[in-house]
């Protein structure tokens, strides 16, 4: 069965948006844990416009699930990320400016800086995953960096699957197959949802896990975070 990692950005955006701590984003995380999670991801940006980086620390010690910690490697989130030791770092190339992310590493062209960066993070015992698109070339140069994973950047599958859900689930299945045969395990993420997640689960060969904020806690202010989370699980299954 594929993992299920919720990321929690959105409960500490409700937070930030009054001050205080409501909703507690440490109990959220606790609680899609105790309603079947197998991990908790957060995305913390340097504005901290949601995730905080003392969240991080505040959820480090109290999660008992695999903690990802996802974002673009300045110095401040590697020193982030070396302190809290989570079992899985995944590096994502989005500059501070962004709204979400929308793009994966150019693997060839940043192939140095990510080999130095996947380096220091294997020396602390870190997983590391790094965000990508599903061309076969960039999968390629991926496994030259030394990640243990790559995670698939799966929202132009998510814009296209209504339209056509085999057209727009091949082009994963294909990078996933150069994936299996380099020798990297398979994450994905990015728009996702109670429509869409099963097809993508189902066809993909070797996905471990897949990350879902954004859709998860929104289908949660309608259905409870409970129900959702076990309405996930149920399309991993």
């Amino acid at each position: 069965m594929t993992k299920l990692s919720v990321n929690i950005n959105k409960i500490a955006t409700l937070r930030n948006a009054r001050g205080g701590n409501i909703p507690d984003v440490t109990k959220a995380a606790l609680d899609c844990e105790r309603f079947g999670a197998q991990g908790i991801t957060v995305h913390p940006r340097p504005d901290e416009r949601h995730i905080r980086y003392q969240d991080v620390f505040d959820l480090k010690p109290v999660l008992s699930t695999e903690f990802n910690i996802e974002g673009y490697p300045n110095q401040s989130f590697i020193e982030l990320v070396i302190k809290a030791k989570p079992a899985q770092v995944t590096l994502v190339p989005d500059p501070p400016h962004v709204l979400t992310s929308n793009a994966g590493w150019n693997t060839v062209e940043h192939k140095n800086m990510l080999c130095d960066i996947i380096k220091e993070f294997h020396a602390n015992s870190i997983r590391t995953s790094i965000f990508i698109e599903t061309d076969a070339k960039m999968i390629e140069n991926a496994k030259k960096t030394g990640t243990d994973r790559i995670e698939l950047y799966t929202e132009s599958y998510a814009s296209n699957f209504l339209k056509n859900k085999r057209d727009a689930i091949l082009p994963f299945i294909e990078a996933a197959k150069v994936a299996n045969n380099v020798g990297l395990e398979i994450n994905a993420g990015h728009d996702l949802n109670l429509d869409n997640l099963k097809y993508f689960a189902q066809n993909i060969p070797g996905l471990l896990e897949v990350s879902i904020g954004h859709a998860l806690i929104a289908d949660a202010l309608y259905l409870g975070l409970e129900n959702t989370v076990q309405l996930y699980l149920r399309q991993l299954k």
